[in-house]
């Protein structure tokens, strides 16, 4: 079985639109700025691939993110396009400004595709509320546009910054996460226009074999890539004294990050996870990652009772949704959210619910 290693840079929109935003004189917020967008897309020399914008994350739906001050080098002021030298912290909001509802934001997706002359973009999200996705692909169908991936991140996942009551207790786990997402763009009728990439804990190649057979096209991880570069998991991402030297500016402690022996590590962990998983791909009977089903990965529930995932977390007809007949759950929440104004925007303001329904 052969397998190709490709390397892609993926331009993240986040709430602060670092990159891709201005300072408003009047507000002192962070707004998108289509100015500033091109420019970044300019600088990047091709090189920007993908386009990402970040709705939330399994470390902390429904939290701006913090870089402190002390960690803001020339190079990432630059990057960010903000002030050198930082005279505060640098803070991503809790949501989003450039849209506020399902539905500007599939037209902020088509405003990004346009300006960045057909750059594929995507969002990132950690499920929680699953009508809010639900709502998402109702505008996705209503304008037949929309974004050409989603990653789904888990609940699971996350940074040692990360609120542990939010990492422990917020957003649906990855497998139901996926399911959700996965089920609703099936039921839509839109799931061939939209590739699904997926994240939490994605650490090993079942795993990966795992998470393509629920649906995803791409698995990527953060953490696990994080521990071979030799994280220890000390939880001081934020404070800038990151013992291991991986998340701090402070040139003492760099000195233990030696790039030589590190990037050795990182490459041999990538390149047997994915040897492993295309070994169990053979092992199980097929040929092809896009052979593996839900059906081919087993699960204990409870002592003495195994199901399928399939099972599990079973999978929806395509289309089923749009004629009404849809698993009653799945249907239920499809057929609330119609009118997209009697719900909250939970998708445009980062809101990640505790609830975890399992279809």
């Amino acid at each position: 079985m052969n397998y190709n290693i490709i390397i892609i840079i993926i331009l993240i929109a986040g709430t602060g639109y670092f990159g891709c935003g201005i300072t408003d004189p009047s507000t002192g917020k962070r707004i998108f700025d289509a100015n500033s967008f091109q420019e970044t897309i300019r600088e990047a020399n091709g090189q920007i691939k993908m386009i990402e914008i970040k709705l939330s994350q399994g470390a902390k739906p429904g939290h701006g993110g913090i870089l402190p001050k002390a960690k803001i080098t020339p190079a990432i002021a630059d990057a960010r396009k903000i002030e050198y030298p930082a005279t505060d912290d640098c803070h991503s909001p809790p949501r989003h400004s450039a849209f506020d509802s399902p539905r500007s934001l599939v037209e902020f997706i088509m405003q990004l595709r346009e300006l960045s002359a057909g750059i594929p973009i995507g969002i990132k999200m950690c499920v929680g509320d699953p009508a809010e996705v639900a709502a998402l692909v109702q505008a996705m169908v209503e304008l037949q546009n929309g974004p050409d991936f989603i990653s789904v991140d888990g609940g699971e996942g996350g940074t040692g910054a990360a609120p542990p009551e939010y990492s422990d207790s917020i957003g649906l786990p990855l497998e139901e996460g996926l399911a959700v997402v996965r089920n609703f763009l099936v039921g839509a009728g839109f799931k061939d226009k939209v590739k699904l990439n997926c994240a939490g804990r994605v650490t090993n190649g079942f795993s990966v074999v795992r998470m393509i057979a629920l649906g995803a096209d791409i698995t990527c991880a953060a953490r696990a890539f994080m521990m071979s570069l030799g994280c220890i998991q000390a939880l001081k991402c934020n404070t800038n004294h990151c013992p291991t030297g991986i998340a701090t500016q402070d040139k003492d402690l760099q000195y233990g990050l030696d790039p030589y022996e590190k990037t050795n590590r990182v490459y041999h962990y990538h390149r047997k996870t994915v040897l492993a998983a295309a070994e169990i791909v053979g092992t199980i009977g097929r040929e092809s990652f896009d052979e593996v089903s839900s059906g081919d990965i087993l699960r204990r529930v409870r002592q003495g009772k195994v199901q399928t995932l399939a099972e599990y977390l079973p999978e929806v007809e395509t289309g089923c949704l749009l004629n009404g007949m849809g698993p009653p759950r799945l249907q239920e929440i499809w057929d609330s959210v119609r009118d997209e104004s009697a719900i909250l925007a939970g998708v445009a303001t980062n809101r990640s619910s505790t609830k975890r329904w399992i279809y």
